[in-house]
Order: structure tokens, then C-alpha cells, then sequence
């Protein structure tokens, strides 16, 4: 599976832009070719708001370029502050409950050598996966990574705030086990805002 991670920063108006989420992005994302589902996430302290869609193939998100293009325009005029588009592959992906409208996601970026993208995926699953599921409050984790760059997400989705602060919390203690092998970047607390998944 392959996504797409549109982020707004600095966003004005995160309520006006789940509405065109729900009511204008979503209707569009189902008229496309291998569309799996789609989600919004949002920092209001921080201003940020994200909506990630999940396609079968390359081709597939590729192919619903054209047809978004407006559509992603239009958000950021409601939305209001700066766009950024990522692509990933969704490496690993688990669930134990389905993630809902007012469920807490804690997202944390890291880098790493592409050419070693496997060999981390491998030690994610086995050391530090099995910690984050024995968290309470975990009801899913998804992993994607662009094997060009290097780039990665790993996103956890917690039953609510204070499950995921103490998932932060642990998750920053753990950052010595993989000393070495990624380089750790920002971490955003959010909420869930909007969920669409097939």
C-alpha cells in the first residue's frame, strides 16, 4: 500500500477544513482508482492539520493526482496556511481497535540510510513494536517510509490524550535502542478529526 500525507502548517482554520474533508475531499477521494481510506489529524495548539489517504498501487496515487489537485487548492484557501505534499509506502501497519473521531495519534518522524530500510523495519517489528502494543490505551500503529530518502513516519493511535503522552513519554526513553540506526525528528502530539477508511 502507498500514501499520501497532505500537511497543513500554520493553519487558520482546522474546523472549516475537516468539513471540506468530509463533505468535498472524501467524495472525490472515492471516485478514484485504488483509494483505501482516509484520515485527518490535527494539532490545534500548534496549527497543523494533515490528511493522509492509503491507494493499492503507485499508479493508482499517481492517478488521482489530476483529479485532487483542485480540490487540495480549494483546502488551502479554507484552511489558510502552508501546503506540503509527502508520498510513502506503508511498510507495517497493526491494529487492535479501530481508530475513531476523537482518538489521540502521537506521530514521530526519522531518517535513516535507504539502503538499510529493511534491516530497521525488521528491528522495529520485533524490539520496539511489542513495547509500544504493551502501552495502555494502543489501538494502532502504522509505519511508512520512502525508500528513496530515507524518510519515515511512524504513526500510534492511543484510546485518548493521557495514553498517548505516556506513550511520548516512553517512546522518548527508547530512543537509545536505536541509537545508530535512525536519526529522530520532530514529534506531534494530535487528535483524530476525521476517519474514512474502507
Amino acid at each position: 500500500m502507498f500514501t499520501r500525507i497532505v500537511t497543513f502548517t500554520g493553519a487558520k482554520d482546522i474546523d472549516a477544513g475537516i468539513a471540506y474533508v468530509r463533505d468535498t475531499v472524501a467524495p472525490v477521494l472515492h471516485q478514484q482508482k485504488g483509494f483505501r481510506g482516509t484520515t485527518a489529524s490535527a494539532d490545534r495548539a500548534g496549527k497543523v492539520f494533515s490528511v493522509w489517504s492509503l491507494w493499492d498501487t503507485v499508479a493508482d496515487r499517481e492517478a488521482s493526482e489530476s483529479a485532487l489537485l483542485k480540490v487540495r487548492e480549494e483546502g488551502q484557501q479554507i484552511v489558510g496556511g502552508q501546503l506540503a505534499v509527502e508520498l510513502f509506502e506503508e511498510v507495517l501497519v497493526e491494529f487492535v481497535g479501530i481508530p475513531s473521531v476523537g482518538a489521540s495519534l502521537l506521530v514521530r518522524r526519522v531518517s535513516m540510510d535507504p539502503a538499510k530500510v529493511e534491516d530497521n523495519l525488521a528491528f522495529f517489528k520485533t524490539e520496539v513494536l511489542p513495547q509500544i502494543k504493551a502501552n495502555s490505551g494502543f489501538l494502532a500503529v502504522r509505519q511508512q517510509v520512502n525508500r528513496t530518502t530515507g524518510d519515515a513516519i511512524v504513526g500510534t493511535v492511543w484510546t485518548d490524550k493521557a495514553s498517548m503522552e505516556a506513550a511520548a513519554a516512553d517512546a522518548e526513553k527508547r530512543q537509545g535502542q536505536a541509537a545508530g540506526r535512525v536519526v529522530f525528528g520532530e514529534q506531534s502530539q494530535r487528535e483524530v478529526v476525521f476517519v474514512d477508511l474502507k
